[in-house]
């Protein structure tokens, strides 16, 4: 009898979820949202967790987008801009801000890059400097970025609930509901 292989992907359906519903996460305004119906939505807890930093390069946990031997040790993309522009859009469900990264803003993987692009936002668009907008764009940073690199911009709304990064990265980015 031959031998047959099943592969696993490691972290099972919810992984494998969470990527799909990504590549929907934050789409520009003429591609339609993807929806997974098998995922549950995320409530907001009564006090949601404070916003954490992104790691430093000692605590760092593996991104999509970086391994252990693939981390450099200086950023060898620190005298380019991460984001090339935003924009303030009013839309069915509120304000969002849509952020424009650069390709070297797809592609940093050093791991203080991701605070260096908030912090490029914060200048082009001020008023984005909530806990809840930093939770959606770290989600963005980390994860749409691996999972779709080549769309168009970054949609992060701040009439979304802040319920801390975690619970931010379950519901997809966008937390309170699918974006529309």
């Amino acid at each position: 009898m031959p031998m047959r292989r099943r592969w696993k992907l490691a972290g099972g359906p919810p992984v494998l979820a969470l990527a799909l519903v990504l590549t929907g996460c934050g789409a520009a305004e003429d591609s339609p949202p993807v929806v997974v119906s098998s995922l549950g939505p995320v409530t907001a807890t009564a006090t949601p967790a404070p916003a954490k930093p992104f790691p430093t390069a000692a605590t760092a946990p593996l991104s999509p987008l970086s391994s252990a031997a693939a981390a450099p040790s200086v950023d060898p993309l620190a005298d380019q801009a991460l984001i090339d522009h935003t924009e303030w859009t009013d839309d069915i469900d509120g304000r969002r801000l849509r952020i424009y990264p650069t390709q070297a803003g797809r592609t940093d993987i050093f791991p203080a890059a991701g605070e260096r692009a908030w912090q490029e936002v914060l200048a082009l668009a001020p008023d984005a400097d909530t806990p809840g907008m930093y939770d959606q764009f770290r989600c963005h940073w980390v994860w749409a970025r691996a999972v779709a690199p080549d769309k168009t911009s970054w949609n992060i709304e701040p009439w979304r609930p802040a319920v801390g990064y975690d619970a931010t990265v379950a519901a997809m980015c966008n937390p309170g509901g699918p974006e529309r």
